[in-house]
């Protein structure tokens, strides 16, 4: 919840992250139904490229029999001449890339209107911006409110390419325990915690991780959300990788245990998992150093949740990279029971307070 609120954007914080204990903090986005304003305007990091790849399974894996999407031959005898991006595919990115903010949506209710104002390609990279256009109690349900926003999709260049009048469904604060649980410390008042910055109009754009400075030796992150683990994606990924270990996509001898529960999930994959899990904090990343020390405790199962955490460990300014420092962080990867599964040291090399590309970039 923020520590003040307005009707003007600039003078609210929203902190990114709840203290639940000494020295440890966990992620925590999305604003509640009290927080928007009508006429709030946000910038949704980051973005997202779309590939001829992404197109063409959006297209095939839900039957489209438009052939402009996945007929290069074709499609270079239209006006188009390249492949066209499917609608549908971009507005599900456009509505994912804003889910930061709108985090603590329950449903969407409906889309008033989506409008398609310009075509995406291949290749093109794509941004989300929103505005609150209205907002009202729900007399069907006391615990949320009607939070109606304008979704516009806008390219590297600034072209618009959709804008969508949708309609949210946003717990109300008081009851935001249901996804949140309490803080037993209180707000978090830390600019350095902020889960926005704020432009010269107003508006209010979306920080992605924290700088070398923001970190403290001794400060655990815990990073949420989790994330279900499908046996699905580790054959996907195994097989990928060229990895023909019958026990992980042979369910015939794959058994986790010897005792009939299934394939293993593979343990490269958790890896990866868990490392993906610590970007939200650890964003402003250069670079992976090396990993240490990596201990697999505990196997996975299909359906299986994995939530992470880090500690930094250490800290020290790079001597070869004066723009960026060096931070030695030790991150855990536990299941649904809170049982240890995997954790590994890892060296990083961060961006420091006011370089990096993020400007530039739109960031």
């Amino acid at each position: 919840m923020p520590v003040q609120q307005s009707a003007v954007s600039k003078t609210a914080f929203y902190p990114a992250y709840l203290q639940v204990g000494k020295n440890r903090f966990r992620e925590d986005r999305g604003l509640a139904f009290e927080d928007f304003v009508v006429g709030q305007k946000f910038k949704h990091r980051p973005g997202v490229t779309i590939t001829q790849q992404d197109n063409e399974e959006e297209a095939l894996d839900t039957v489209n029999a438009a052939q402009l999407h996945y007929d290069s031959n074709y499609a270079s005898k239209t006006e188009w001449v390249k492949n066209l991006g499917v609608s549908t595919l971009t507005i599900q990115r456009v509505v994912g890339m804003a889910s930061k903010t709108y985090l603590r949506r329950q449903s969407i209710l409906g889309f008033l209107d989506i409008a398609m104002t310009h075509p995406v390609f291949g290749g093109d990279t794509l941004y989300t911006e929103s505005e609150i256009l209205g907002k009202a109690d729900c007399p069907a349900n006391p615990e949320v409110g009607v939070v109606t926003v304008c979704l516009a999709g806008v390219k590297q260049d600034g072209t618009v390419v959709t804008k969508i009048k949708a309609q949210f469904l946003i717990y109300k604060r008081r009851d935001d325990s249901k996804l949140v649980p309490q803080p037993e410390f209180g707000p978090l008042t830390d600019v350095r915690f902020s889960a926005y910055r704020t432009l010269p109009d107003g508006t209010l754009i979306e920080e992605v991780g924290l700088f070398f400075e923001d970190f403290t030796v001794g400060n655990v992150f815990e990073h949420r959300p989790g994330k279900t683990i499908f046996a699905a994606e580790s054959i996907q990924h195994t097989l990928r990788s060229l990895d023909l270990t019958p026990h992980y996509s042979d369910i015939t001898c794959g058994q986790s245990s010897g005792k009939g529960d299934g394939l293993r999930i593979s343990e490269t994959f958790l890896v990866g998992v868990l490392t993906a899990l610590t970007t939200r904090t650890l964003g402003k990343v250069v670079a992976n150093l090396g990993w240490t020390d990596i201990k697999i405790l505990k196997s996975m199962k299909d359906r299986d949740v994995m939530y992470a955490e880090s500690e930094i460990i250490s800290g020290r300014l790079s001597k070869s990279r004066p723009t960026q420092g060096i931070l030695s962080v030790t991150s855990r990867g536990l299941d649904q029971h809170g049982e240890l599964v995997l954790s590994y040291n890892r060296a990083l090399l961060v961006y420091r307070k006011g370089y990096g590309p993020y400007q530039a970039a739109g960031y």
